[in-house]
């Protein structure tokens, strides 16, 4: 049987595994940040209409540029952005690939401060792109004058933020965002899959959009709005940028079915928005009840929370799978986080912590 060994694979990839988390079949799966809450049927309905719409003409190709999509998103960002500003893809790793490859590249450089989300190196190592691991203070926190030191000392092509940050789940201070702008020479993304989701009074890197026309801001469908399967992230940015990842994205890289089911979706906001508040409540309650219990919590803006166990965080990961919860492990020693889900779900997590 033919192995990678046997195969001309490049050096670097060699010895990797692929990204991805378990999917085993539990009774309670928190370790993949996804909604727990189904697509409310009014809204399948529309999406299924939608989907209808567009079989007759699967013979041909869809829009390339997605412009009807790409304009239904810049209303639902606001802060005055238009459909020039926007560019969507097949969620926001592919946008954030699309980025590397645009201004990155082989003998360009990356830099990312961790623990943050952990397909940020992989999409550099294929993109041929160098990465620089940042690092961040002991609480996990990232203050202005650390991001600037680094961003000063590596000079990246592109620096990521997260905001909020994953696997952690806190927001980044505003001013960390503006101190990297001011110091990086190439491109700042920040990254906020999880906006929605944030505390009041958390500040989007969409505000200072206007005059930065080095900085992108990512977003996804897949965590607020329930719509993980439909795979589809976009960003914001100048116009300039949207017309560089033009030149590198694939020819109609956007089918027609996802662009019709992603307009249902948003023409639905409301339905599927309503979730995020029951959300946040089972976000805050995990917080609330993990300190209450005496162990080290970090500050969430997201749907996880990641939490100490006081231990080895493997040993802690069995022993709630065997009893039916399965949370991740990203590989942070003594950490876990779990994905805050509905009301049951948290009952069960929380019972199958007092088994530790």
């Amino acid at each position: 049987m033919t192995t990678l060994d046997d195969l001309p694979l490049r050096d670097d990839l060699r010895g990797r595994t692929p990204y991805g988390a378990p999917q085993l079949d539990v009774p309670v799966r928190l370790n993949t940040n996804e909604n727990s809450y189904p697509v409310p049927e009014p809204v399948v309905d529309a999406i299924a209409k939608a989907l209808a719409g567009e079989l007759r003409d699967l013979n041909r190709y869809p829009d390339r540029d997605a412009v009807a999509l790409r304009a239904d998103l810049a209303g639902y960002l606001g802060h005055g952005l238009t459909v020039e500003q926007v560019w969507a893809a097949n969620g926001s790793n592919e946008i954030q690939q699309q980025l590397l490859q645009a201004f990155a590249g082989p003998g360009r450089s990356a830099l990312g401060f961790v623990p943050a989300y952990s397909m940020h190196p992989l999409l550099a190592l294929g993109t041929g792109t160098r990465w620089v691991p940042g690092q961040r203070g002991a609480d996990f926190g990232l203050t202005a004058d650390q991001a600037v030191a680094q961003v000063r000392e590596h000079a990246p092509d592109v620096v990521f933020l997260c905001s909020p940050n994953n696997p952690t789940g806190t927001a980044l201070d505003p001013a960390v965002v503006a101190a990297v702008l001011d110091a990086a020479p190439g491109m700042v993304v920040v990254d906020e899959a999880y906006a929605e989701f944030a505390r009041p009074g958390t500040v989007s890197a969409l505000a200072v959009l206007p005059g930065h026309p080095r900085l992108v801001v990512t977003r996804t469908m897949s965590k607020a709005f329930g719509f993980a399967g439909g795979r589809l992230g976009y960003l914001a940015a100048d116009p300039a940028v949207v017309q560089a990842v033009q030149l590198v994205r694939l020819p109609y890289h956007l089918s027609a079915l996802t662009q019709a089911a992603a307009r249902a979706a948003l023409a639905h906001r409301d339905a599927l928005l309503g979730t995020v508040a029951a959300i946040k409540e089972q976000r805050d309650r995990i917080v609330a009840e993990l300190r209450a219990r005496g162990l080290r919590v970090a500050d969430s803006d997201a749907n996880f929370v990641l939490f100490e166990v006081g231990g080895d965080q493997a040993a802690a990961w069995r022993t709630l799978l065997e009893h039916g919860v399965l949370v991740r492990d990203v590989g942070l020693p003594g950490w876990l986080r779990v994905t805050a889900g509905t009301p049951a779900e948290t009952d069960a997590f929380l019972t199958a912590m007092e088994k530790l």
